[in-house]
């Protein structure tokens, strides 16, 4: 069997089909919402979150947090 290769919209509109078909309208909204692309840039965020720290101090986080003194 051959597959046709979808474009972009046609892709989207089939995989919201198979999503109505299969969960319903509500259950098609409800996880479509589990997806929020969010906004920024997380990888230059994080480096700047974690610019300063250290092995030792992530590693003494990492011990207070199973300690539970965290």
């Amino acid at each position: 069997m051959t597959e046709k290769t979808l474009t972009i919209p046609e892709l989207r509109a089939e995989g919201l089909k198979a999503l109505r078909d299969r969960l319903g309208p509500a259950g098609t909204l409800r996880f479509l919402q589990l997806f929020d692309p969010g906004k920024g840039d997380y990888t230059a965020d994080r480096e700047q979150w974690l610019k300063d720290l250290t092995v030792d101090e992530i590693t003494r986080q990492i011990e207070a947090r199973r300690d539970g003194a965290e």
